[in-house]
This record gives structure tokens, sequence and C-alpha cells, in this order.
């Protein structure tokens, strides 16, 4: 069985600027994993590759096995890719109702099933966009993306700038989404706690290149290694 995702010798970045170098990444079907590393080091930069944002340098970037190399965005995510953006991205004039239909294709997916993971969403359905809090934005933003159907859904940062009983409120969530779903899952993610506890396997970011791909006990477990893989312990 194919890969759900792999990145085979991909270089890329923006322009002639090239971030991301040599990397090699493959998730399989239904698995999860969790992507950390400092600010810059390049994480972003890996989902948007993904989603054909960036210029591709060298290498291959496969879904389910077919080659994206020469797909355009929109193609990208009716093939099955899903996407959190970091800045939420959700339509500020369009009421929760409005936002949700927007990118809804028929699947296993419905408005149903996401307000069971985000009963907030279904008590404001004739608000604004502008009018949720942040926490809400970014409920609405992974409901959004869930309703596409895809088979793999891409999380960039989805607990920065959110209070703390919010962060554990949407761990929750992506816990169960991660154990009920058939989907797989690449989170970025700064908070390394979250990060671990989401997904069992880790990736850890340096100056656009892999140094680590394990087990994200080892990492958690052991806080100077850590430190020194990624300049920061949590």
């Amino acid at each position: 069985m194919a890969n759900a995702v792999e990145l085979k010798d991909v270089s890329a970045g923006y322009g002639e600027t090239v971030v991301l170098e040599d990397v090699n990444l493959s998730i399989a079907p239904g698995e999860s994993i969790s992507v950390i590393g400092r600010n810059g080091v390049g994480k972003t930069t890996l989902l948007a590759t993904i989603m054909g944002h960036t210029t591709l340098h060298k290498g291959e970037v496969l879904l389910s096995g077919r080659s994206l190399n020469r797909v355009p965005v929109f193609r990208r995510a009716a093939a099955g890719l899903g996407f959190v953006p970091q800045e939420r991205e959700i339509f500020p004039s369009l009421s929760v109702l409005e936002n949700l239909d927007v990118g809804a294709r028929p699947g296993h997916w419905t408005k149903e099933r996401v307000f069971e993971l985000f009963p907030n969403l279904k008590e404001r359905l004739d608000n604004r966009g502008n009018q949720l809090s942040g926490g809400e934005q970014q409920m609405l933003s992974i409901a959004r993306a869930l309703l596409t159907n895809p088979t793999v859904l891409l999380m960039d940062e989805p607990t920065e700038g959110l209070a703390p009983v919010i962060v554990e409120a949407l761990t929750a969530v992506l816990l169960k989404l991660r154990s009920e779903s058939q989907l797989s899952i690449i989170l970025v993610e700064q908070n390394s706690r979250v990060a671990f506890e989401f997904s069992d396997r880790s990736v850890v970011l340096d100056k656009g290149r892999i140094v680590y791909d394990g087990a994200s006990a080892a990492l958690r477990d052991d806080p100077e290694r850590l430190a020194k893989i990624i300049g920061v312990s949590e």
C-alpha cells in the first residue's frame, strides 16, 4: 500500500530562496505525526510545500503514491489534502454555517459529525467569523477542513495564541480525531508537550533539515536531548 504522503529528496522554498533541504519523509495511511522545532526552521514551509504554495527546487511530493509536482493547489485539495493554516483564514463576514459550507464535499465528515467534535460551533451558526473568539475561530478552521473530507489533514500550529484552558480542550479534540478517524495527520506544533501527547512519532526540523524522526517518548522523557536537538526545552 502506498504511503499517504511522501517527500523524496525535497528541497523547496520561496522563489530562489531555499528553506527545506533534502527532506525525506513518509506518513502511512492513518498515521499521525508531530513536527516540532524553533521558529523559522521550515515547519510551515513543509506543509506549504505539500500543499503546493512553495517553489519546488528538487525532489518529489507524493499523495497516495501519485506525484503532486505539477498539480495545482486547488486540485491537491480535491485529491484529499485538508489544510488548517496558522492564520486560520476563516471568512470574517460569513456566518459559521456559510464558512462550513464553502468547501464542503460529500463523505464521512458531515456538519453533524463536526458539531459532535465542536458543540460550540453549533451554538454559533449564525455568528459571523469575526464575532468568534480565537479558540472558536480555530475550531471553525479545523471543522471547515474536515468537511472537505480529506485523507490527509495538515495542521499548522493550531494551539498558537490560545489560552491554556482552550489549548487543553483543543488537544482533547485532536486526540479524539486521531483515535477515531482514518485520517493521516501532520501536526506542526510549537508546544512540544501538545506535540508529544498528540502522536507517538515526532519529527524535528532544524535549518530546513530533519534532524530527528522517531519516538516522541524518547524526547519527552529526555529534556536535555530535546533541548540539544531543538535548542529549546519546554
